[in-house]
């Protein structure tokens, strides 16, 4: 179990990795699209597919109740499409960095609430 403090600084980065997540997402969005209605469409589609799908599963009061691997699978589709999209954006240090702190901070959030109860 992790120490409040860093439980408390663990679910912050996770809320702010989500966020960065979508941001990524409609950055990717806006500059993949080849005339601007496309940059709109992709820009605000992409961000909100993926921010549905999370409400729907992998969120703290998600809709359905799915099992963790199934959450788990959700976590690394969304991360992982966010460093994909970071990585084709020719960002591919940041798009490293972004996976392997996703991949941490999840780990150590899903471990810590195991042990929370």
């Amino acid at each position: 179990m992790l120490p409040t403090p860093l439980h408390l600084v663990n679910e912050g980065l996770a809320f702010l990795m989500e966020l960065a997540g979508l941001a990524l997402l409609a950055w990717w969005g806006w500059s993949t699209g080849q005339n601007t209605v496309m940059r709109i469409l992709l820009a605000v589609g992409a961000p909100a597919l993926a921010a549905t799908v999370w409400g729907l599963f992998a969120a703290p009061k998600a809709t359905f109740d799915i099992p963790l691997a199934a959450i788990l699978v959700v976590k690394a589709l969304f991360f992982g499409a966010a460093a994909v999209a970071l990585h084709s954006l020719g960002r591919t240090r940041l798009a490293v960095v972004f996976a392997v702190v996703a991949v941490v901070n999840t780990g150590l959030a899903e471990m810590d609430r195991l042990h929370r109860g």
